[in-house]
């Protein structure tokens, strides 16, 4: 059974673990990084499981910065629930449950909550090779973000309603 839902930290655990399935050591949020997230946004991770295992999940802050900064990602005290952007950190699935539609799922979820909330939009950045992914969405590519995240070439991306 797929079951979507909000963290709590005793999701950490968890949430580690998809987080270094995920990605490179180099882009991965730490443990630590994620332990601070759920402390100050809970609400702003979606998590998608199956049959009770976490396969999928979005998490991220809230700003009224207009632009997703590095900065962001280990700062979690810069959450501001009533700000104008949803920021988009991480748009994770485990390799084995990839391109079943997990990740949009998820997404989706996080989309239709921000705009239900009256919130400007949301902002994320990608690699060049899932721009067409996130458009796909609704989200337009501003080019090259300023992120040196993980020492990436990223593009900023935004859905504005």
């Amino acid at each position: 059974m797929i079951t979507l839902r909000k963290a709590s930290a005793q999701d950490l655990d968890a949430i580690a673990a998809v987080e270094a399935a995920c990605f490179p050591q180099a882009e991965a949020a730490s443990r630590e990084s994620l332990e601070q997230r759920l402390n100050f946004y809970p609400d702003h991770f979606w998590l998608l499981e199956e049959d009770g295992q976490l396969i999928s999940f979005v998490n991220g802050m809230v700003t009224s910065l207009p632009d997703l900064t590095d900065e962001m990602y280990e700062k979690a005290g810069m959450h501001d629930p009533n700000g104008d952007w949803q920021m988009i950190f991480g748009v994770d699935t485990i390799p084995s449950h990839r391109c079943k539609g997990y990740a949009g799922k998820v997404l989706r979820a996080a989309i239709e909550e921000t705009r239900a909330a009256g919130k400007k939009g949301l902002v994320l950045t990608c690699k060049p090779r899932l721009i067409h992914y996130y458009a796909g969405f609704g989200f337009v590519d501003e080019g090259v973000s300023d992120s040196e995240h993980g020492g990436v070439v990223w593009h900023q991306m935004r859905l504005t309603f």
